[in-house]
């Protein structure tokens, strides 16, 4: 493994639906109930504290201190098992998270790229902030921000901002890219929108070195199981961020990028 030392290392975890029976579409990205609530035991078990996106943010921005073991949880899109049983599995264990909404998703009659599927709605999202979770934005339409021109890609960003922060009644100041696609230009986009941190994939570890524009978290899939949960706990199973994009990365991004200006804003997924 690469990057930060064991003891550094910080699993973000990236959570989708979670359900019993999900859409094709993001079935992959999908756990079930049960197989969520053994992962949440593992956290537990693990003795490592659970904090927000913003706590960790707010570390690598001015050194505020974080607790000796760190988890974060986060979540994206805004299913409709959110707000409710998945809200409450997390309650009921005291971990804090952070949700990111797709606000083109959740908003009856508005239009967004994700595929059909059950999708809670914008007027609950200051629900979630009761449960303890905090808010967060993930786009307007889901697209891959890093193919957009300038316009659409500020759209995207102060769109789904302005939106949450009027359901919301204040400031929403995190950001999750869709399918963790970003680069350079839309780094300092995120930042020029008013946002003070972002969230990517990476499938790594985070650190307490990390980026504040592209926070690396583990994405889970079906087939994980307890054990890589454990495994992360440990600080073990996957690299550490931060490192460089590597060639193919930047390889495929210049791919997209191309096609998108053939065919116009795509679904990141």
């Amino acid at each position: 493994m690469t990057g930060a030392p064991v003891h550094t290392r910080i699993p973000v975890l990236l959570y989708h639906a979670v359900m019993e029976d999900p859409p094709d579409w993001i079935a992959e990205f999908t756990v079930t109930p049960k197989e969520f609530a053994s992962q949440l035991d593992a956290v537990v078990a693990s003795g490592r504290t659970a904090i927000t996106v913003g706590t960790l943010a707010a570390h690598f921005a001015t050194g505020a201190p974080l607790p000796p073991r760190p988890v974060v949880l986060t979540f994206d899109d805004g299913f409709a098992d959110l707000v409710g049983p998945t809200a409450e599995a997390l309650a009921s264990r005291a971990l804090p998270s952070t949700a990111y909404l797709t606000t083109g998703a959740i908003t009856p009659g508005r239009p967004c790229l994700l595929p059909p599927a059950p999708m809670m709605t914008l007027s609950r999202a200051p629900r979630l902030e009761q449960y303890g979770m905090e808010v967060g934005a993930h786009t307007v339409t889901h697209p891959q921000l890093d193919t957009l021109p300038p316009n659409l890609l500020r759209r995207e960003l102060r769109d789904a901002k302005a939106v949450l922060e009027d359901v919301l009644g204040h400031e929403v100041r995190h950001l999750a890219y869709p399918h963790g696609y970003n680069s350079p230009a839309v780094r300092r986009a995120v930042a020029a929108a008013g946002y003070t941190s972002a969230v990517a994939v990476r499938h790594a570890l985070s650190s307490a070195d990390d980026e504040i524009y592209r926070i690396a978290r583990l994405i889970l899939r079906r087939g994980h199981t307890v054990a890589d949960v454990e495994r992360w706990m440990e600080g073990r199973g996957a690299k550490a961020a931060p490192y460089p994009d590597s060639l193919p990365t930047i390889g495929w991004r210049m791919y997209r990028r191309a096609r998108g200006l053939l065919k116009g804003p795509e679904f990141a997924g």
